[in-house]
């Protein structure tokens, strides 16, 4: 597995910032970067040891939980499986290679400036994909909070 870091400075409080990254309204705005069209959506009863579905508009995409959260500064995110077509894999060979690994968002905020700092455990066929996505995202995320 590979880690990818991002950081972001950010004209407004943190939970602005927070409100941006999960509110379902900007969601897919932000996260439009990783899939142009797709229409992405974070389902989540937003709870330590819960249930979050990052899925694209067809239904497909991540299975996870949230393995801490303290909002709005910190969420990190446990990866467990994936949807395909309407059927969850959390065992499949595939899936255990990734299985377990975290996408972290850090807030801290100074004189109302936000410091934004992500990141992601990926196998490598997926760097080029995520550097794109979260850089051109987190831009989003500042253009969207700092209105």
């Amino acid at each position: 597995m590979k880690i990818l870091q991002f950081t972001k400075e950010i004209d407004a409080p943190a939970q602005k910032v927070w409100d941006t990254l999960w509110n379902e309204t900007t969601y897919p705005q932000w996260t439009d970067a990783f899939n142009p069209g797709g229409g992405s959506a974070v389902q989540s009863d937003w709870k330590v040891g819960g249930r979050t579905l990052f899925v694209d508009g067809k239904g497909n995409g991540m299975i996870s939980t949230i393995k801490t959260k303290n909002e709005p500064y910190d969420i990190v995110f446990e990866h467990q499986g994936q949807v395909i077509d309407g059927k969850e894999d959390t065992t499949s060979e595939k899936v255990k290679n990734w299985s377990g690994s975290l996408e972290e968002y850090h807030l801290s905020e100074k004189d109302g400036i936000t410091k934004l700092k992500t990141s992601v455990q990926i196998e490598e066929e997926w760097e080029e994909t995520m550097n794109k996505g979260f850089t051109k995202g987190l831009e989003e995320v500042k253009r969207l909070s700092e209105q």
